[in-house]
């Protein structure tokens, strides 16, 4: 198996939202949870820390997660898993404390943060020299920018360690209009993407709706990505970029990330109705052929999977049962005409490129 980044990875969410122990092994943990009915994917869970060590995932990008928008107040209650809060300043509290989790791990020795360009290299160098001796690499992103108060707290969440944003999630951001609805970034949003590029914080355009894609791209000129995406032209919905969006990201550099939510990757997907064998791993490559033939080649796609992201093996491919699953795209990609360069850029040489020049000196 080749080493993989994952460029989307709801860690925190797991720990603080769903009350999981992700240092168990998968198995321990769906055994835990096999009478749990709170939530969706209870016992069915595909990612833990000592599975992403047997994926050989050196190095991924995780997250914090809270929503806060116009209609949040519409929303939010008390159900564990909720992401909803009434106020900015409790969103930001429920991020802060996210930070805390992984800061604790890494005082453990689970993981480690990588802030700059330089950590990354010498990261990835000691995981190659030492695999089993070097906890899990994380670039922090925020999925969801409600929990950054003001604008002018961009540079306080860039000293925290933040280094990428997505401005909005699903609905109305303070910042953005998201997933199922549209509309343009708002003067704050706006004000927001300045901040970036003074800092140097990535943008991350995953889930902005169509205007507010178009917003981001008039006013950034920085660094971008799209962690986890997958084709509109493929399968229908605001969710997915447009042909024009992909080629936009491909025009400025952008990697984007392929996500593993079976909805994203076949058309007609019924939430708690498709069963997962109408669709299998092979559904993605053909996401990423066309990411690649617009490009006019592979650089520019790679791996956002998304597989713990509130949802477990009843909404994955039928061949995929753990995040370790992911490897079989090694021989559908090969049998599929990509070289072994090819591939490698796919599993993690994009993603280390991008970071590589995108996080600060």
């Amino acid at each position: 198996m080749r080493p993989m980044i994952d460029a989307h990875l709801d860690l925190a969410l797991n720990a603080l939202n769903y009350n999981r122990n992700l240092q168990l092994t998968v198995a321990e943990l769906r055994a835990v949870e096999q009478t749990f009915t709170d939530v969706a994917g209870r016992g069915r869970g595909t990612v833990t820390f000592p599975e992403l060590k047997r994926c050989k995932v050196p190095v991924c990008v995780a997250t914090l997660l809270a929503r806060s928008g116009p209609d949040a107040a519409q929303r939010w209650g008390f159900k564990r898993g909720d992401i909803d809060y009434a106020t900015q300043q409790i969103a930001y509290a429920h991020c802060f404390g996210s930070l805390g989790y992984y800061r604790l791990l890494e005082a453990q020795g689970h993981l480690k943060f990588i802030h700059t360009r330089g950590q990354l290299a010498a990261h990835w160098a000691a995981w190659e020299a030492a695999p089993d001796a070097t906890p899990l690499g994380i670039i922090l992103s925020m999925e969801g920018a409600d929990p950054i108060v003001t604008p002018d707290q961009v540079a306080h969440w860039f000293g925290l360690g933040l280094r990428a944003v997505g401005p909005a999630h699903y609905g109305r951001g303070q910042y953005a209009f998201g997933t199922a609805v549209d509309g343009p970034m708002t003067p704050a949003g706006v004000q927001l993407l300045k901040e970036f590029m003074k800092v140097g914080m990535i943008l991350d355009v995953t889930h902005l709706s169509d205007q507010s894609f178009w917003t981001a791209m008039d006013v950034y000129d920085g660094p971008m990505l799209a962690s986890h995406h997958n084709l509109r032209s493929l399968v229908p919905g605001d969710r997915q970029l447009t042909d024009e969006q992909v080629k936009e990201l491909i025009k400025r550099g952008a990697v984007i990330g392929s996500a593993f939510d079976a909805w994203m990757m076949v058309p007609g997907w019924e939430r708690g109705k498709t069963h997962p064998e109408v669709v299998g791993l092979e559904a993605i490559v053909d996401h990423m052929d066309r990411i690649c033939q617009f490009a006019g080649n592979a650089r520019h796609v790679a791996l956002g999977t998304d597989l713990d992201g509130g949802f477990g093996t009843e909404q994955t491919p039928r061949d995929l049962d753990t995040i370790t699953d992911v490897h079989k795209l090694e021989e559908i990609l090969s049998r599929r005409g990509y070289s072994a360069a090819d591939i490698d850029g796919i599993f993690y040489a994009n993603w280390l490129r991008f970071f590589g020049g995108a996080l600060p000196a």
